[in-house]
């Protein structure tokens, strides 16, 4: 055939251009469906559906005596013009979500056929074609002289490496500073660049199946050569904890680190590389052709052991004062070795699957082959990462979930040592039993490590909660409650943190004046919809993204009202941005609890799309309260001036802490604490936050629309294409820039008030 190394290249780039597509398409549509997890398993399952049926599809093209090159030009032409259009099929099935949403907006069941059918209706063609790449090529790259399983070992290698580059693009560099937008056109340049040589590559007739081979063909029709079942079984048990594993790796790894956007990109690209050394080390294996099975057998119990072994240390030197909790470190010490086991694990089976070539099957026989065991491999991927999320977390808990997965490795290796003749195969997964139970019955609580390693053993934990979209715990000493998510503090019940929390609420219930309909988006600890609830007549939606927090809720009852028994307040588990998008209601309030704009899929709710859905759900007469904080300098002007663009009368309040947006100019008068006021329950609760006139309103006064707009200066805003606060390392460093200084933003309270003479604080 052609240029062996060309076709390895072309593979190699399309590895690039795939997880580019993969990163760019989960973000886009978390937009469309929320970032639940139900949301991000349904698009997850999607995905990797295409991918099935595209790898199944590869043997039909075979047959055809279609020359592999050629199919697979043509295959990534056609991801690279779906690539092309993908902004406006997002935009398309954001518009069918929204109307089947109407149709059906609390009903879990037909929410989640409707995004499974909007995220298939996009993905099917472009991830189909992805799916059909590896049988093609690997017909493509095998001969009769060949070794073939080392071949397909090598392609699967160094396309997992072109992924493992494409993600570091993607989550470093492409979003950050081009944009999704643009991201999406290079990948499909890429796309059709690789189409377009595998195409004059493929013209050549020696590139074509099976051509010249008739014994190939002979074998292929005599001999269909169906696959060992036991082999069959173990590709999709692999596959199945191997995907339920990288999603309790993620759960388990955000104790430790801190959930930003680097670290996702970071965890991803080590089980990638981790994956890509170990196809090619598989295929120096595969060359020597000496006890493939046996090589597997104890490839797949070791990845067990590795998993709880590699968990396991890294909960060691954390409990021992090692430095082990930066990212870098922790993410090598806990994925790296079973991720490169599992990189063996899978080029072996298809070696023992496609080993029979070497006897005159044809090449499309082995495209089929390696298609039928990527589908199997891909089905079972799909089944556990619904499992890992619906199933093993919320019922065993992330860490007997990781070695309820890691115990499934050590057993599919003992089901294939026990189908086979080679009695060391079967002693050496007994040795691996030997180890892995005692590691996995004394490896330490995961969350207790990292939250004493983090703030301290002086809290006893007293509730737990791990829901499938995240991990929530409560602890408390006699002078306090803190509530922790995922490894990080939250809220805590300390008078200093309980009044901001607080103030979130009242200011804009204040200054509105006549509030009826609230939104509250995230619960935390309940201080700000508990403070929103306090005055009467007010109909307050919470909306919460996970159900665990909400759980914690009563554990805070006497800082929150109690808000989970009153009334006048609805606690509703969603996705806040999805609600916004989503809802036909207005609010003429709206506030949030405090979000931290570096956290990973922050973005989403502080880009001028999130904002200018917010405003759509006001009333005429509505006022947003948006948490600013005291951010680095370039931060918070970013995060300014993106507000301000959407709402360009908007205000500053609390020592420049909050921005008020409104759909008009705000105006206030003296009669606004007064009429709050007249109510004991609300009287009480202002009082509680030191609201108790009209003048400490006045003082809360920092700046108008003007000064604000002086202040941040002409620059970018925050999108969704381009959300640059979660991309912190593409902003200059905190200490790099400027201190934040407040001082030139003094505006003139009296402007906004009715009746005043303009003039002084």
């Amino acid at each position: 055939m052609s240029n062996r190394r060309a076709v390895f290249a072309l593979f190699f780039l399309s590895g690039i251009a795939g997880l580019i597509y993969q990163v760019l398409w989960l973000r886009r549509l978390s937009v469309v469906f929320g970032v639940t997890v139900y949301a991000a398993s349904t698009v997850l399952a999607a995905f990797m559906a295409g991918l099935a049926i595209g790898s199944l599809l590869a043997g039909r093209v075979l047959r055809r005596r279609v020359a592999p090159l050629q199919a697979f030009g043509v295959a990534e032409i056609l991801v690279g013009v779906t690539g092309f259009a993908s902004p406006w099929l997002l935009d398309a099935a954001s518009s069918i979500y929204v109307g089947l949403h109407r149709t059906t907006p609390d009903s879990l069941e037909l929410l989640t056929l409707a995004r499974l059918v909007c995220s298939f209706a996009i993905l099917v063609v472009p991830t189909a074609m992805m799916g059909m790449t590896l049988p093609l090529l690997s017909a493509a790259v095998a001969s009769s002289t060949s070794v073939v399983g080392a071949s397909v070992s090598v392609l699967y290698a160094v396309n997992t490496a072109g992924a493992m580059i494409g993600t570091l693009l993607t989550g470093f560099v492409l979003i950050p500073a081009i944009g999704i937008q643009r991201a999406f056109l290079i990948a499909a340049t890429l796309n059709v660049v690789i189409g377009a040589i595998a195409l004059s590559m493929g013209r050549r007739p020696a590139d074509v199946a099976d051509a010249g081979d008739p014994a190939a063909s002979r074998v292929t029709r005599e001999s269909p050569a169906r696959l060992p079942r036991v082999l069959a079984m173990v590709v999709v048990v692999s596959g199945f904890a191997s995907l339920g594993l990288e999603i309790l790796w993620f759960r388990l790894m955000l104790q430790f680190v801190i959930a930003t956007t680097e670290a996702f990109t970071a965890m991803l690209a080590t089980v990638l590389a981790g994956i890509a050394i170990g196809g090619f080390l598989a295929a120096r294996i595969l060359k020597t052709q000496a006890q493939i099975a046996s090589g597997l057998t104890s490839v797949l119990a070791g990845t067990g052991l590795a998993t709880v072994a590699s968990m396991s240390f890294l909960l060691w030197t954390i409990e021992h004062g090692w430095n082990t909790m930066g990212l870098w470190p922790a993410v090598l010490i806990a994925l790296f070795l079973p991720s490169l086991l599992m990189g063996i694990g899978f080029p072996l089976a298809l070696g023992l699957a496609t080993t029979p070539a070497l006897a005159g099957i044809g090449r499309s026989e082995i495209g089929r082959r390696v298609g039928v065991m990527y589908a199997l491999n891909v089905a079972g991927a799909i089944a556990g990462s619904l499992a890992a999320g619906f199933v093993l977390l919320p019922w065993l808990g992330a860490m007997n979930a990781l070695i309820a997965l890691a115990g499934l490795y050590v057993g599919s290796g003992l089901m294939l040592a026990l189908s086979g003749p080679d009695r060391r195969s079967l002693i050496a997964v007994v040795a691996v039993v030997a180890a892995f139970v005692p590691i996995a019955r004394s490896m330490p609580d995961p969350f207790k490590v990292a939250i004493d390693r983090r703030y301290g053993d002086l809290l006893r934990e007293f509730w737990r909660d791990e829901s499938a979209q995240t991990a929530v715990s409560v602890r408390a000493s006699q002078l306090q409650h803190v509530l922790y998510l995922d490894g990080l503090h939250q809220a805590n019940d300390q008078p200093a943190m309980v009044m901001l929390h607080r103030t979130i609420g009242h200011l804009p219930m204040v200054l509105h004046g006549s509030p009826q309909d609230v939104l509250v988006v995230g619960l935390g600890g309940g201080a700000t919809p508990g403070a929103v609830s306090q005055y009467p007549g007010a109909r307050v939606q919470v909306v919460e993204l996970s159900e665990s927090v909400r759980r914690a809720a009563h554990l805070f009852a006497h800082v929150n009202y109690d808000l989970l028994n009153l009334p006048n307040v609805d606690v509703r588990i969603d996705d806040g941005r999805n609600f916004l998008a989503l809802t036909d209601r207005r609010f003429d309030v709206i506030t949030a609890d405090i979000i931290q704009p570096g956290h990973a899929g922050a973005g989403h709710v502080y880009s001028r799309e999130y904002f200018s859905l917010v405003r759509r759900a006001l009333t005429d007469n509505g006022i947003v309260l948006q948490w600013i904080g005291h951010r680095p300098s370039v931060e918070y002007t970013l995060i300014m001036r993106t507000f301000l663009d959407v709402f360009p009368d908007a205000t500053l309040w609390y020592d420049g802490n909050f921005m008020v947006g409104t759909r008009k100019p705000l105006t206030i008068h003296a009669g606004l604490i007064d009429r709050a006021r007249q109510y004991p329950q609300t009287r009480e609760a202002l009082a509680a936050i030191g609201l108790t006139g009209f003048d400490v309103l006045r003082s809360w006064y920092t700046a108008g629309a003007d000064e604000m707009r002086a202040f941040v200066g002409e620059g970018p805003l925050l999108t969704d294409d381009r959300p640059l606060v979660e991309y912190h390392h593409w902003l200059p460093a905190p200490q790099d820039q400027p201190p934040l200084d407040l001082s030139a933003l003094k505006g003139d309270v009296n402007r906004i008030i009715s009746g005043a003479a303009p003039g002084g604080r």
